[in-house]
């Protein structure tokens, strides 16, 4: 039961994902925003991810009550968008995307947490659980295509708000997993912070999230400019999504055999592959599909690793702010930087050359990872 539950939540919420992110900066276009703008509103909903996710996660891990907070992010998301029927200025959709955001940031981090004590001594599952927040990406970002190409970008926000309320709904079937009894004389959060590890693994975070910043604000206008559908690139991100899936259905053989430190550096690598194929080849669609397909490494093996480590770094009563500085380190503060810099880099080097510094930002997390993730974690 606890299954279909916490899958059920993945399902929506990435489902969200799955019409914001690829979908959200063609809306801002439509709307005569720059690409600089463009950049900047994108920034917003990665930046709110610096500070939102650990003021929560400070709420639940003092009340113990993780899901209630997801309950109450979650209704507060939806409210906070329905903004943005309001106005269409540039400072107002700041404003609206900001306080959503916010409130919609919260939520995914303890519910990780949540999964993870759900799961208990089997965390090596969590991808199993994890997947189906995949499938609900591929529904709406292979569905919303033809959509979009048919009635345009303006019926976007209808069905975001539609999808925010789902997620609202589905939380509320999500039980509070057994209350946890933590050691005596556990670490100070300072303590586990200061440790080489933590701070080399959330060092790759933060670089491999900037690195993706050019495509979650640009990839789709990026392939528009080289004459690609909305369906087809829909369906290229669809394709990304079907690999990711693949990823989460061998991590719990992959994990024990190859350890975290290694599957980590095939990620950082294969990232940087990924990065490389899009700035050479845009006009070729066979090569960009076989770039869509690394997104099996660049996010699944990179995002099932890091949610393992995190889990095994911050134990007890840090469990949920581990989750949350994990996704303000990493969606956040490198979501927020590669978003924002993307739109400058957009204009003053050209789109190609963009995608070349994302590749050298995720080797940089391969050194990183060599170099500060020892052989205890392979």
């Amino acid at each position: 039961m606890n299954y279909w539950r916490l899958s059920g939540f993945y399902l929506s919420y990435f489902a969200t994902l799955g019409a914001l992110v690829p979908y959200w900066s063609l809306y801002l276009q439509s709307l005569d925003f720059s690409v600089t703008e463009i950049g900047q509103l994108t920034a917003i909903l990665m930046a709110t991810k610096i500070v939102a996710p650990y003021v929560w996660g400070w709420i639940a891990d003092h009340t113990g009550r993780r899901i209630a907070v997801v309950r109450i992010a979650s209704l507060l998301a939806a409210l906070a968008f329905a903004g943005v029927f309001a106005g269409t200025g540039y400072w107002w959709l700041a404003l609206v995307m900001t306080a959503f955001s916010f409130f919609w940031n919260a939520s995914l981090p303890q519910l990780e947490a949540t999964t993870m004590n759900h799961l208990g001594s089997e965390t090596r599952h969590y991808s199993r659980i994890r997947l189906w927040g995949s499938v609900g990406f591929i529904v709406t970002v292979a569905g919303l295509g033809p959509v979009l190409d048919r009635y345009g970008a303006g019926l976007l926000p209808a069905i975001l708000l539609a999808l925010f309320i789902a997620i609202w709904l589905s939380s509320l079937a999500v039980t509070e997993p057994a209350a946890e009894r933590h050691a005596q004389g556990q670490e100070s959060l300072r303590t586990v912070i200061r440790q080489p590890v933590v701070i080399s693994l959330f060092g790759v975070c933060f670089l491999m999230q900037a690195s993706h910043g050019p495509y979650y604000t640009f990839f789709t206008i990026y392939l528009e400019n080289f004459g690609y559908s909305r369906t087809s690139i829909g369906q290229l991100w669809a394709l990304g999504v079907i690999a990711e899936i693949g990823v989460f259905l061998l991590m719990p053989r992959l994990q024990p055999r190859f350890g975290s430190r290694q599957l980590l550096l095939l990620a950082a690598g294969l990232t940087t592959l990924r990065w490389l194929l899009i700035a050479v080849f845009p006009a070729y669609p066979g090569v960009i599909g076989v770039a869509q397909t690394l997104h099996a490494a660049s996010f699944g093996l990179y995002h099932a690793v890091s949610i393992f480590l995190i889990h095994r770094l911050f134990t007890g009563t840090h469990q949920g702010r581990g989750q949350a500085l994990y996704s303000s380190l990493s969606f956040g503060a490198g979501g927020a930087a590669g978003s924002l810099v993307s739109g400058y880099l957009w204009k003053g080097i050209g789109p190609e050359a963009m995608f070349l510094l994302a590749a050298a930002a995720s080797f940089t997390a391969f050194v990183v990872a060599y170099r500060g993730i020892d052989a205890d974690y392979s």
